[in-house]
């Protein structure tokens, strides 16, 4: 018994090891502080933006990406308008009427 216990604390030092050194080659790989703004144009009535900015706002939050979202509006009706102003309340996502003529 004593056999197995030495064994599955053995594995579980190892998979520790991996984990941490892949931790650590992770940071090393990264990207120094280099915000970025990502831009999500939106239309109609805003199918997908909340998913959308809630991928990139986690990706924030875990470190693999620094930066601003901005919701650019490309002809949202009344819904997605409320839906891209609700979002734009949240820290780091800002919403700018974009209009069709802006790049």
């Amino acid at each position: 018994m004593t056999q197995v216990v030495q064994f599955l604390a053995a594995l579980l030092a190892a998979f520790g090891l991996v984990g941490l050194g892949w931790l650590a080659l992770g940071a090393l790989l990264l990207p120094g502080v280099c915000p970025a703004r990502m831009v999500v144009d939106a239309q109609g009535d805003g199918g997908g933006l909340e998913q959308t900015v809630k991928a990139l706002l986690w990706l924030r939050r875990t470190g693999l990406w620094w930066g601003e979202v901005v919701i650019r509006d490309r002809g949202l009706d009344a819904g997605g308008l409320a839906l891209a102003r609700a979002l734009a309340e949240g820290p780091g996502v800002r919403f700018e009427d974009g209009g069709w003529d802006s790049v």
